[in-house]
């Protein structure tokens, strides 16, 4: 699917972006020179916040990124700063030309000097202008150079501002091959770039201002189009509210299956999350010797008990499970299910077989960590939502947990495909990600440490769910839970603090999250 929701801001790629650059210059007649003048004046302006006094280096590659460090140099000696603008090559290399080598000779004072590593440590601060957005992989030679010299000087304490992403850092997915730029802020141009809002290049980003430089809004290329953005709070306008004369049949049923012996309050929190979401029905089923701790714990939560084997979903339950699913509109399958061969047996064929729209979280996921089960999941004919941390997408793929650190929109990517599912990959970057090539991605802001707590994740997966029984559209109820979640971790960390934070506190703070704007 291609084309974003107006409450995902999009934040284009590197191909993207130079499609616009291309199409504002060559179709719309806007020079070249024009745009890389506003890029140098918001990154200046930037640079001139953040390190408001002494002496600035101002680091420059030789292509446009160079470019928009030597207007910033221009405009920051215009304004009686001291700027040492030192250049990867010399002025005169071949690889300097077109705008960047106009604007290198029109900087006042001192022309660039070659790149000088051991100047960089007794400065107020730096300006990381080397490489530009259509940098990835592995760096070399003088580019390493500086990268290694500007990340030492980060960690002595000095404010490197970047100019429109670190330098490291791939734009388009925030992958980090090796060394990289780790900075206090970033002036990105046009719009945001979706390696600045994913880890681990989101951890390098610092505060991010997007410049805007004057591509038009209008008739922009089909190929200028993005596939990822910022999820907004415009996407809590997508979902039904409750009318006065609605029943609770009206506001959609949530299944939740899970729970086993010790691991009881998963699927509480599920169940909880989701009527607190909204859902007007929310059943449980648990395995039958541990149903009285949920007739006791929930009361407005029915539960129904199903064959086990110690305190573990049995095989044998499964005929009981799918007749249940004819009563409900949305299925969430996992929390708290346990890692018994019973279980995980019982919560494949019940994942595979469920005829109604499904969230796999936890032991769920755990289930079908197996080599075809991903696959397994595509035949599905009702939509499939998957939502792994980091170490249960690493065990659904078959890859290390850093493998997917290292490269987390790449692997929810893949694991969306294998499955024909939207993943929702989680952390501080969450990802939600359609299946394929160019499927649409929300990406959330996060900063909601409060989240960082056990029993969080099921909130959530009762959130979506809920959202699902309502009869929103798959990937907007999974954006849309992912928001609503967030909001509401960072209600819970302004009112009791993020280390007191507990997963009952955000199921709590969940309606006036939806409330908030």
């Amino acid at each position: 699917m291609t084309g974003l929701p107006a409450w995902l801001e999009p934040l284009p790629d590197a191909q993207s972006q130079r499609a616009l650059d291309a199409w504002a210059i060559e179709q719309r007649r806007i020079p070249g020179l024009e745009l890389m003048e506003r890029a140098g004046r918001g990154l200046a302006e930037l640079v001139a916040q953040h390190v408001p006094q002494g002496v600035i280096v101002v680091v420059c590659g030789r292509g446009n990124n160079g470019g928009d460090g030597f207007v910033a140099a221009r405009l920051l000696r215009e304004m009686g700063r001291e700027v040492d603008v030192q250049l990867l090559g010399t002025a005169g290399s071949p690889e300097l030309a077109g705008d960047a080598r106009a604007h290198c000779e029109r900087l006042p004072g001192s022309p660039p000097r070659p790149f000088n590593p051991g100047s960089l440590m007794e400065v107020a601060g730096i300006v990381d202008a080397v490489l530009g957005t259509g940098s990835h992989g592995v760096l070399r030679g003088e580019a390493l150079d500086a990268v290694e010299t500007m990340a030492a000087a980060a960690e002595r304490g000095i404010p490197v501002v970047a100019c429109d992403v670190p330098s490291g850092v791939d734009a388009s997915t925030g992958e980090v091959a090796g060394p990289a730029v780790r900075a206090v802020a970033t002036a990105t141009f046009h719009a945001g770039k979706p390696g600045l809002w994913i880890l681990p290049g989101k951890q390098h980003a610092g505060e991010i201002t997007v410049v805007e430089i004057g591509i038009p809004a209008d008739g922009r290329p089909a190929d200028g189009s993005a596939s990822v953005g910022l999820i907004g709070d415009g996407v809590f306008g997508e979902l039904p509210e409750r009318g006065a004369e609605a029943t609770k049949f009206d506001g959609g049923s949530v299944l939740v299956c899970g729970g086993s012996l010790g691991l009881t309050g998963a699927p509480s929190m599920a169940a909880e999350g989701a009527a607190r979401a909204g859902a007007g029905y929310v059943t449980v089923l648990v395995p039958a010797s541990l149903n009285l701790v949920f007739e006791l714990r929930d009361a407005e939560v029915m539960s129904v008990p199903l064959a086990d084997e110690s305190g573990a979903f049995v095989p044998e339950a499964l005929n009981e499970a799918l007749v249940r699913c004819d009563r409900a509109d949305a299925l969430v399958l996992g929390p708290g299910l346990g890692r018994s061969e019973s279980a995980a047996t019982f919560a494949r064929e019940m994942a595979l077989h469920a005829p109604l729209p499904l969230l796999l979280d936890a032991d769920g996921l755990n289930a079908n960590a197996t080599e075809t089960a991903l696959e397994r999941l595509a035949g599905r004919t009702a939509s499939t939502i998957l939502t792994p941390h980091g170490g249960e997408l690493a065990r659904l793929l078959g890859v290390s947990s850093d493998a997917v650190r290292a490269a987390r929109l790449a692997s929810a990517r893949e694991a969306a495909r294998r499955a024909g599912a939207i993943v929702v990959l989680k952390g501080d970057d969450t990802l939600v990600v359609e299946p394929g090539e160019r499927g649409r991605v929300g990406v959330s802001r996060g900063d909601a440490p409060a989240l960082a707590t056990a029993g969080t994740g099921d909130v959530l997966s009762g959130v979506i769910g809920a959202l699902l029984a309502r009869g929103v559209e798959p990937f907007t109820a999974a954006c849309a839970g992912v928001e609503l979640h967030r909001r509401a971790g960072r209600l819970v960390g302004a009112r009791v603090g993020v280390e007191g934070a507990l997963a009952r506190d955000v199921i709590a703070a969940l309606p006036d999250a939806r409330r908030e704007r």
